[in-house]
């Protein structure tokens, strides 16, 4: 947590409501968008991510520090997410134990890949959303809000090896895709 986030926790502790408001602020898309990735309806995630903030503000004045406060905000979204799927709690407890290597990420910087790499992306959003949901939520986690292994076991109350082998095999998953599409544009 940085300084300037970490005065403004204490500020709304003590009942700063702009202060609360400048967190909000500053996590609030994170939030939106991680509601949507599970429930995948603009309305329920609206009000998922609404909730989450009117209990982040009633439970902010036990909020301890101990993680970070996106860590502790994400985790309340999360359950309330987890009160929407209760399925989705239990696939992500399936996914096992395994620690897997990660696989290097694909990379495309030259000028004469930037049309490529925009349908890739494309591409990419459109496989992201045919996942499961709980692939969908690790890797809306990892890449979209840029937590790490460990701010997302906290975050989701999984062993982090749980954590590593989903989001390896939503990725091997993704890769299948891509390489499907891949596929396609070659034989066109």
């Amino acid at each position: 947590m940085t300084d300037s986030e970490q005065i403004l926790v204490q500020k709304a502790q003590k009942g700063d409501p702009d202060a609360f408001a400048a967190l909000v602020n500053e996590h609030q898309q994170y939030v939106y968008n991680l509601a949507l990735r599970v429930v995948k309806d603009e309305n329920e995630a609206l009000d998922l991510a609404q909730e989450a903030f009117v209990r982040a503000w009633t439970a902010l004045p036990n909020f301890k520090g101990q993680s970070q406060f996106r860590t502790w905000l994400y985790r309340i979204v999360t359950n309330l997410c987890y009160n929407k799927l209760p399925n989705l709690r239990r696939s992500l407890n399936d996914l096992g134990d395994d620690v897997m290597e990660e696989i290097p990420e694909p990379f495309l910087d030259t000028p004469a890949q930037a049309y490529e790499s925009n349908e890739t992306r494309a591409s990419l959003q459109r496989a992201i959303q045919n996942l499961d949901s709980n692939y969908q939520l690790l890797i809306t986690l990892r890449y979209q809000n840029e937590l790490s292994y460990e701010e997302i076991a906290s975050t989701l109350n999984l062993p982090l090896g749980t954590v590593k082998t989903g989001i390896f095999r939503a990725k091997e998953q993704l890769r299948k895709s891509l390489a499907q599409l891949e596929e396609s544009w070659i034989t066109v």
